[in-house]
């Protein structure tokens, strides 16, 4: 496997240190890191009530859109 050198601060070489476990290397850390995950990694990780008040701020962050969307609309109906 070919190898290349690259040179980060001391800060990201801390914090990627800190995530390194005994038994890995560098690469390992740096693809685990980076490597695209599956919604399936993720389900679970918020608790029933967490949910309920995420899909609350998405269903009032959409109403807010609707309601600046008729705004504007209206406005530029009144204009033309």
């Amino acid at each position: 496997m070919a190898s290349k050198t690259i040179t980060i601060s001391e800060e990201a070489y801390h914090r990627l240190k800190s995530k390194k476990e005994d038994n890995e290397s560098f690469t390992d850390v740096i693809n685990k890191l980076t490597r695209e995950r599956s919604l399936m990694e993720i389900a679970g990780i918020l608790s029933e009530d967490e949910a309920d008040e995420l899909e609350e701020n998405i269903k009032e962050s959409r109403r807010r859109t609707r309601d600046k969307m008729d705004e504007i609309k209206k406005r530029i109906e009144n204009v033309s």
